[in-house]
């Protein structure tokens, strides 16, 4: 058989509805599709059982993270294709049922089923977690962050670059990602009006640069808590090498475990989308009691759109099962509820969608360039996945399918003076 892919490309194009703006090049060595564009590479049969077997997001994310299915050319535009259709349609199993409804369709998967060989499901890549439901312990937080961010110091440096911030950064004209993630944590610090001899807890500190930032550039006094004991030995490095160890503590402790408030500003930066939604109020009710009156909160905190049937909404089976095992992404109005449900005034919200667009589109570079030196550091697995997670995300952001959102919320006393300049907008960055 030697024409297997213009067969894929007929099978495609009446699955989607729609004509294929990509070359498939297959396991055979046959090509189909417009000259001189991207390439969808199908490289073995085994790629087809894996869409059959998972149809939609997760088959394709087990096709690609095995490199069964490979991209030659602009990866964003291949996306744009594949995902294009699951982001429209919306979850996948109820668009397949829908679709499955053409005899068309169902015509194409038994030809699929002919050209993928024997119905055997193969094994999901090693790179997956696989568990039956979230739970949000803190030994299953524990579990999942450790997932993430255990995969080595070296190859988030390879990454994030010299900064090691791992969230939207905040571009200025002509700014380079170095002095974009300079900015937005400089940004941070102003809208919770850091200064000298204030106590600062940063919830989910990284690999410690918002906590070296506000200490060096405010003198503050920072407590900075994370789960992964990798971010935190790279975090007490820094301190030590900036000669800030007397002005900031690392922890490996759970957010819930900090009992020694009360704090004047609490920073909590990519984080809170680990927190789930069931544990969200609590999240709020932890942080506002560790702070004093008048104290100020800065959430950063990635957003999805609402649906109309919340209840039917689930977490995306790709980022779930490679990326962020327990994460979950809520709309900013729930999150801002959330917030004043336990008692915070919330006093502003600044959407920065587009800058983390731009900073993924960044990142995605820094690992193409550095992909061989990427997989020696992990596996090949890995970095397929977090360049798949990376672009992928990009054009979500860029897209308005998801946003990101700085909310500032005050524990307001009772006096109703909360201590913030009439114009809040005035932040100096």
């Amino acid at each position: 058989m030697a024409d297997a892919a213009s067969r894929l490309r007929k099978l495609a194009e009446q699955l989607l509805g729609a004509p294929l703006r990509v070359r498939i090049r297959a396991w055979d060595g046959s090509q189909d599709g417009p000259p001189g564009a991207p390439a969808l590479v199908v490289r073995n049969r085994r790629a087809l059982r894996r869409l059959l077997f998972k149809p939609g997001e997760l088959g394709l994310a087990r096709a690609w993270v095995s490199g069964d299915l490979d991209i030659e050319g602009d990866l964003y535009a291949v996306l744009e294709v594949m995902a294009g259709p699951v982001w429209e349609r919306g979850e996948d199993a109820r668009g397949l049922a829908e679709a499955l409804r053409d005899p068309e369709v169902r015509a194409a998967v038994r030809e699929l089923l002919r050209l993928a060989g024997p119905p055997i499901p193969p094994a999901p890549p090693r790179e997956e977690v696989r568990r039956r439901r979230h739970l949000h312990t803190r030994h299953s937080d524990r579990r999942a962050i450790s997932h993430h961010y255990d995969v080595g110091n070296d190859f988030y440096e390879l990454v994030l670059g010299p900064s090691m911030v791992y969230s939207c950064a905040y571009w200025q004209d002509g700014g380079t990602l170095e002095s974009a993630q300079r900015d937005k944590l400089e940004l941070v610090c102003a809208k919770l009006g850091l200064t000298e001899g204030q106590r600062l807890l940063d919830v989910g500190c990284g690999w410690g640069s918002m906590a070296i930032h506000a200490a060096r550039e405010h003198g503050v006094r920072v407590v900075g808590v994370t789960l992964s004991q990798e971010q935190a030995a790279y975090a007490r490095k820094r301190v030590a090498d900036e000669g800030l160890t007397d002005r900031v503590e690392i922890r490996v402790q759970d957010y819930r475990d900090v009992t020694d408030g009360p704090y004047d500003a609490i920073s909590s930066i990519g984080m809170a989308e680990h927190v789930g939604a069931e544990g969200y109020l609590d999240y709020a009710r932890d942080l506002y009691a560790l702070l004093k009156p008048g104290g100020r909160l800065l959430n950063h905190q990635i957003a999805r759109r609402p649906q109309r049937d919340e209840s039917s909404y689930e977490v995306d089976p790709f980022i779930d099962a490679y990326v962020f095992p327990d994460g979950e992404l809520a709309p900013i109005g729930t999150t801002v509820t959330q917030l004043e449900r336990a008692g915070f005034e919330v006093r502003d919200v600044e959407s920065i969608r587009e800058h983390y667009a731009r900073t993924l589109r960044q990142w995605v570079i820094r690992l193409e360039a550095g992909r061989d030196r990427a997989m020696r550091l992990t596996s090949p697995g890995r970095t397929r996945v977090w360049l798949l997670y990376m672009a992928a995300s990009a054009l979500a952001f860029e897209r308005n399918r998801i946003g990101v959102n700085q909310v500032l919320a005050v524990r307001t006393p009772g006096s109703g003076a909360c201590g913030l300049p009439l114009r809040t907008r005035t932040w100096n960055t």
